[in-house]
């Protein structure tokens, strides 16, 4: 399958299902503070890897596809203290980090099919 927007792309889809699953998660704690902070790191998973897919560059999409991972670390470091502070149960934290790992290890596969194309022209 071609791709031809950034909504082909699966690990566009898998970031977007991140921070769906994040929401539901958070949307009941009362620390509003940490339930914001780890809302905008998983949205800007998805939203990096969106931003990207247009830049005008493989090399820029490359940079883009770096926020996205960082993002994503940062969502992963959020659930242990969400964890270390009771917001959530063990097993939550490792759905919640088997799917950051999930979309990490698709990142990266596409950034480095991004840096093979650069280097090949």
């Amino acid at each position: 399958m071609k791709v031809v927007k950034f909504e082909d792309l699966i690990v566009w889809q898998k970031a977007r299902d991140l921070a769906v699953e994040v929401y539901k998660t958070f949307e009941q704690t009362r620390d509003l503070a940490f339930g914001s902070q780890i809302r905008l790191a998983a949205v800007s998973v998805s939203n990096s890897i969106a931003e990207g897919f247009d830049s005008r560059s493989k090399r820029e999409f490359g940079r883009f596809l770096g926020i996205a991972r960082n993002s994503c670390n940062e969502v992963k470091s959020m659930c242990y203290l969400a964890e270390r502070l009771k917001h959530i149960e063990l097993s939550k934290k490792n759905d919640l980090l088997f799917i950051c790992e999930e979309v990490t290890r698709i990142i990266v596969g596409l950034s480095k099919s991004i840096l093979q194309k650069m280097e090949v022209k």
